[in-house]
């Protein structure tokens, strides 16, 4: 079979893709002009599919392995690749790192500048950057009220959030965000909403007493939940960052003085509205991670998490960007 070019495939906007993989115990490669994965049973090989015009993240779990002709095939097609732990974390080894996560990213010189050259207009200047982290916040808030309502409506009793105790939170951190005089009470602010983010949701379920533990793999499922769905949204974010040629060091709030910082940013917009409530809602449930992971990837398609950052980067770039002039 003759190959065929990226220009030649259907294009689907990377804000529009629908797929994101976690795959084990298999190999990736190239097979008739396809990407495929293969998996073993008893003495057959059983080669299945992969759209990769549909999709935007590929995560590799233990046993996996790919061919050098499918990573030019992925890339081709511009789908962020990382190789991670079982279950989806921690994420390991590669090119752009993000703390202990590192992508494979999607190389060319035909990157769009045009949002880069806006973020670092401003991004050299304290106020400014301060304005842009004051954005991302806002809208981090303005999409948790959005998507919690909806899943309250949606859930029939699965997330039963106190609609008073939410809007008293998130109007309170409105007025705090406004207020912030530099990054230190901005990420202050964070923090705190978070905390509470995290006490009404418990409530919301029910889960009954919750503390956030770091690396919570070896505590309780809605901490393991909460780990595992935020290495997705950070996929997604550097997607975002990679769609629009930011690098991953320009951040506005977390670790400036990390290359990683700027996927922190982006995932913050989604994690608290997306992630945080399914964590709990599929602890409840008695999910396994298979089945979370499942229903985060659903979550995120059904919300448009990835358009929303794509969007969100492209406002903060013009809008700040303005304030200079």
């Amino acid at each position: 079979m003759n190959s065929f070019t990226p220009l030649e495939m259907k294009t689907i906007m990377h804000s529009k893709r629908a797929n994101l993989y976690y795959l084990e115990y298999c190999r990736i490669l190239v097979n008739g002009g396809r990407v495929e994965y293969v998996t073993e049973r008893g003495k057959k090989n059983l080669y299945w599919n992969i759209p990769i015009a549909n999709t935007t993240v590929i995560l590799l779990g233990n046993g996996t392995s790919l061919t050098q002709a499918a990573v030019r095939e992925l890339a081709k097609a511009g789908v962020m690749v990382g190789f991670c732990g079982g279950g989806g974390t921690p994420l390991y080894s590669a090119m752009e790192q993000v703390t202990d996560i590192v992508w494979f990213t999607p190389q060319s010189e035909y990157r769009p500048t045009e949002y880069l050259q806006a973020w670092t207009q401003f991004w050299f200047h304290d106020d400014l950057r301060l304005a842009a982290a004051k954005v991302f916040q806002s809208e981090r808030i303005k999409k948790v009220r959005t998507n919690w309502l909806k899943l309250k409506s949606a859930s029939a009793g699965g997330f039963d959030i106190n609609e008073r105790h939410m809007e008293q939170a998130l109007s309170a951190s409105v007025v705090n965000i406004e207020k912030a005089a530099d990054t230190e009470s901005l990420l202050i602010e964070e923090a705190r909403l978070t905390k509470l983010l995290y006490k009404l949701t418990a409530s919301a379920v029910k889960y009954g007493e919750f503390t956030r533990a770091k690396n919570g793999s070896g505590s309780d499922t809605a901490n393991r939940f909460l780990d595992h769905g935020n290495y997705l949204a950070y996929g997604l974010a550097a997607t975002a960052a990679w769609v629009l040629g930011l690098p991953h060091g320009f951040a506005v709030l977390h670790g400036k003085t990390r290359r990683g910082g700027l996927v922190f940013d982006i995932a913050d917009l989604i994690k608290d509205a997306v992630i945080l409530p399914q964590a709990f809602i599929s602890a409840m449930n008695g999910d396994t991670e298979q089945e979370f992971r499942q229903a985060c990837t659903e979550a995120l398609v059904q919300t448009e998490s990835l358009d929303f950052m794509i969007d969100t980067i492209k406002n903060t770039a013009i809008t700040v960007k303005g304030m200079i002039d």
